[in-house]
């Protein structure tokens, strides 16, 4: 890993040289929730003063970016004696300013199953290929619990990476593209005083972690307390909305609709987001649901988070940033949750 370090300005002037040539993605301010809290959300910015680099959490994560809620996979052309199929794919390339390390290493968590799977998804890993990451430090909110999760510094998965040090930003770069960038635009060696200040900024970043999860044994919990009442008691609450998933970092779950028009004469196969507390995700053919029960539902969303993608990739899926506890309409939060459960398995 190499370091510079950049001043505001000329930041300001990098970001405004990747947007003469790149589509730019940051968080923006959009609304305040019921509580008058802003509302951030990662849009396209049509100028540099938009960009809020002091946001707290956006309500969605950058993700949707690179997995969109809804995309086109092909078209069909369809008459009496054939079809004919049309894929017509194109990636532009992209700049997102500001992801938390949360959010990052979320990314790097998707990148095992889109990219690095047996059957990698070429529209993911395109958009992947052709976007650049600036990611951002943060002091965390009191709910995030990204730091018991071990996703609270991104060590990889971007090409800069920025600390806010007063008057400059420290400049982590992680990219041959990341340092041209910052040489073009400014970049300056690091100095003895930006060290001390990186460090001091860092220590003061940690000491603000206040929620902890312990999720040392969570994996195990989940087929010790597979059939704990601490389901039915959260379950129960579900209203199976589909909100945590669809503003989780790492929720990949999907579903594939194909559309034919009335006159039958084309079609379109398009791709949507899904999520497994919705009450027909387990619906087969015929009708039979495998999981009717909204507590059913629940204990396979975090069975997946915590047990199912630790044996598969030997890391937990859930990053910690507690989006889909701000989100659910029921009061239903992740850290609650394996509180209970730990707190059974004790009795």
């Amino acid at each position: 890993m190499l370091y510079k370090t950049i001043t505001k300005d000329d930041f300001r002037n990098m970001v405004e040289f990747l947007m003469e040539s790149n589509e730019v993605i940051g968080p923006k301010w959009r609304d305040r929730d019921a509580n008058g809290n802003k509302v951030y959300r990662f849009l396209k910015l049509n100028n540099f003063d938009e960009l809020q680099m002091d946001y707290t959490r956006s309500y969605s994560s950058p993700k949707n970016f690179f997995l969109p809620f809804k995309e086109d996979l092909a078209t069909y052309k369809l008459d009496e004696k054939d079809w004919e199929q049309h894929i017509q794919y194109t990636v532009h390339p992209r700049v997102i300013v500001g992801m938390r390390a949360c959010d990052i290493n979320a990314l790097r968590k998707l990148d095992e199953v889109m990219v690095k799977s047996v059957y990698p998804n070429p529209y993911y890993f395109a958009r992947r290929r052709n976007t650049m990451i600036i990611g951002l430090d943060h002091e965390p909110l009191d709910d995030c619990f990204c730091h018991s999760m071990n996703a609270n510094v991104a060590l990889s998965g971007f090409d800069l990476f920025l600390t806010d040090i007063g008057d400059k930003y420290f400049v982590a770069i992680n990219s041959d593209t990341g340092f041209r960038i910052v040489n073009y635009c400014g970049g300056q060696e690091v100095e003895e005083e930006d060290q001390v200040k990186y460090k001091r900024a860092k220590q003061r970043i940690e000491s603000k972690f206040e929620t902890q999860v312990d999720v040392t044994i969570v994996p195990e919990l989940m087929d010790l307390e597979f059939e704990s009442p601490v389901w039915k008691k959260w379950g129960d609450k579900c209203l199976s909305c589909g909100s945590c998933a669809m503003v989780c970092p790492t929720c990949y779950c999907y579903g594939i609709e194909e559309e034919v028009d009335l006159t039958f004469t084309k079609a379109t196969k398009r791709r949507t987001l899904y999520s497994c507390n919705l009450l027909d995700f387990a619906m087969v053919a015929g009708g039979h649901n495998f999981r009717p029960q909204p507590h059913v539902r629940l204990k396979y969303r975090y069975y997946h988070q915590f047990k199912g993608f630790v044996e598969a990739f030997n890391q937990s899926l859930c990053v910690g940033c507690n989006r889909c506890g701000v989100a659910c309409l029921a009061g239903i939060n992740p850290k609650d949750v394996i509180d209970d459960l730990i707190e059974t398995e004790k009795l």
